[in-house]
Order: C-alpha cells, then sequence, then structure tokens
C-alpha cells in the first residue's frame, strides 16, 4: 500500500475523529450547543467515508450527501450500503441548522441519535480499514 495514500485517509479519519469529540463538547454542560454538535455529527461520517474512499483509490466530488459516498463505497463493498439509513439521516445536518430558519436547533433526542449514527459510520470504516490506519 502507498504510503501516501495512507497518510491522506489517516488525516481524513483524525478530522472524522475530531468531529465527534467537537460533537461531544458541545452537548455537554449547562448550555448545549446541539445546532453546531449535529452538524459535527455529520461532518464526521462524511470524513470518514472520504477516508475510505480515498484508501480504496475511489474519487469523489465535493459534496454532503451521505448517501452518495454510501454508493461509492458500497459499489467497492456492499457492507456501506448497510449505513444507507444512517446516511440519509444524518445528511441534512449539513445545512439543516446552519442558518436560521423555522428551528433554530435540534432536540437532545435527534442530536443523541445523530451521534450515535456518526460513530456507527465512524467505527464501520475504522473496522474496515484497522490493518491499515491505527490510532
Amino acid at each position: 500500500m502507498n504510503d501516501e495514500i495512507i497518510k491522506v485517509t489517516r488525516q481524513w479519519l483524525l478530522k472524522a475523529r475530531n468531529d465527534l469529540k467537537s460533537a461531544s463538547k458541545l452537548s455537554s454542560g449547562t448550555e448545549p450547543l446541539l445546532d453546531t454538535g449535529i452538524y459535527h455529527c455529520q461532518q464526521a461520517a462524511e470524513k470518514s467515508l472520504k477516508g475510505y474512499l480515498v484508501f480504496s483509490g475511489i474519487e469523489f466530488s465535493k459534496s454532503h450527501d451521505l448517501r452518495l459516498l454510501i454508493t461509492l463505497a458500497g459499489n467497492n463493498n456492499n457492507e456501506f450500503l448497510e449505513l444507507m439509513e444512517a446516511g440519509e439521516i444524518l445528511t441534512p445536518y449539513a445545512v439543516e441548522y446552519r442558518y436560521p430558519d423555522d428551528v433554530l436547533e435540534p432536540d437532545i433526542q435527534e442530536y443523541e441519535e445523530a451521534f450515535k449514527l456518526s460513530c456507527r459510520i465512524y467505527d464501520f470504516v475504522l473496522n474496515q480499514l484497522q490493518s491499515f490506519v491505527s490510532f
């Protein structure tokens, strides 16, 4: 395996892990910032999937659409398709709460589901790449 590809894959996964850490910190304390936290959940999933695509040599365009990224990964490994429902739930959080609208912030249950799903995608990708990329 090419060392540069492993390096870039690892960088994507480190960014994903940092998004998960940010989401966790933003949801705690007396004044949680769930709108920002849920955005980081989506970003963690997106960066995890992009890390896998880089590792696999699969080209992708700039997109926040997790369904597209899951489909691309699924063309290489159909187990990724099991993540499609998670991708459908998480994709809107790339923009949904980032701008003023009727609803400014998710409730705690919505945030917790997003965090759980983003961890699922991150862990799934790490499991697929465990023999090549470790932390």
